[in-house]
């Protein structure tokens, strides 16, 4: 397995480490349910070293990217995040990603199990004038998420693209500076996030990674503790958020997963697998990315049947407790036809189980 350049944090504060993505990655350090509800109320440190970060740049950086993605990188301006797909042929999705738009280049985060993929799939259709860089190595991400993110960061972090901090808009980034106990780290930082709460990403040299990461933790003292990947996932689950390989895929299209929004289609550069999406759009996607809470103490896990009557009609896609709600939600993909007040069972080990509708998302801060 891979190692980020904070292994040897996760390792020394013994974390429980577990592969994802090919990296062994720390999946809790006390418990879930802690983090999470340390995330929900005040704030959670995580390492996103994994996630892929490539770099285009040239003339032709911005037509290039939007090549490639769904989302309408020519009208972003400087500072701008948007959420994006890449597509396949058929309109499946490949990955998703978000793109930024820097004063000469485009940045792009991608999920850290795609990112061997996606440096195959640019490599073959990014155009031959444009300077493609995978930037994994040389630049670490970590993240502040929870409601008192804003608070601990504000004081210490000096911007350049917007006026203050205070100015960092919702899926927004700027290059930045960040003063912690006589050090400076120079770098960006955004805000957009994966958890549902607010939230911002730091992005430095990855020499320095661990030494930002000692020192946020000594800033965020008793209001921060770090997070693993286990309440990542119960966190984005909460707030509805799609992981790839359980709401996305390859035989997954962004109009079952409810994305369409995300998919533009009206854009001076066409994209691979615009057409198809096209056409899935015309005629309505077949099934419908939906949420539920069990009806019950059981837990449904990804990979289960659904049910309405005799009829099978979808299959889970992402279950779990939820620290939050204090139920066991679960999210899948259910056939259009079938009425959004139907009575659906999920089969859990042989046992049919209610379910009851719940909408997408389970939670919203504030």
């Amino acid at each position: 397995m891979k190692k980020t350049v904070l292994n040897p944090v996760h390792r020394d504060l013994q974390a429980k480490l577990v592969e994802f993505g090919g990296f062994e990655m720390p999946v809790q350090y006390t418990s879930i349910v802690a983090e999470h509800n340390t995330v929900r109320n005040t704030a959670g440190l995580f390492d996103l070293c994994h996630m892929g970060r490539f770099e285009v740049r040239g003339e032709r950086a911005v037509e290039a990217v939007d090549s490639v993605v769904t989302c309408n990188t020519a009208k972003m301006t400087t500072g701008r995040i948007r959420y994006a797909l890449v597509p396949n042929e058929q309109g499946g999705v490949r990955d998703d990603i978000l793109v930024y738009r820097f004063p000469e280049s485009v940045f792009l985060v991608v999920n850290a199990g795609n990112r061997d993929k996606l440096l195959d799939h640019f490599g073959k259709h990014l155009p031959d004038d444009v300077e493609f860089e995978d930037r994994i190595e040389e630049l670490a991400m970590i993240a502040v998420q929870g409601p008192l993110a804003h608070e601990i960061l504000e004081p210490v972090t000096t911007t350049e693209w917007v006026p203050t901090f205070g100015d960092l808009g919702y899926y927004k980034i700027t290059a930045a500076r960040l003063d912690l106990d006589g050090q400076s780290y120079e770098g960006w930082v955004s805000r957009t996030g994966y958890t549902g709460e607010n939230g911002f990403e730091i992005y430095v040299d990855s020499q320095r990674a661990a030494s930002l990461w000692e020192q946020l933790s000594q800033l965020g003292g008793d209001r921060m503790q770090p997070c693993g990947l286990g309440a990542r996932d119960t966190l984005r689950m909460e707030a509805g958020m799609p992981l790839y390989g359980h709401e996305l895929g390859e035989d997954i299209n962004p109009y079952e997963a409810g994305l369409g929004s995300s998919v533009k289609l009206k854009k001076a550069t066409s994209y691979l697998g615009m057409d198809a999406l096209r056409e899935i759009k015309q005629a309505g996607p077949e099934r419908q990315l939906r949420g539920f809470v069990v009806d019950g103490k059981r837990i449904a896990r990804e990979g289960m049947a659904l049910f309405a009557g005799d009829r099978e009609v979808g299959i889970t896609t992402s279950g779990a407790p939820s620290p939050t709600l204090g139920k066991n939600i679960v999210m899948g993909l259910v056939a259009s036809d079938v009425a959004d007040d139907a009575a659906i069972e999920v089969d859990i080990r042989g046992r049919r189980v209610p379910l009851l509708p719940h909408d997408l998302p389970f939670y919203k801060r504030g």
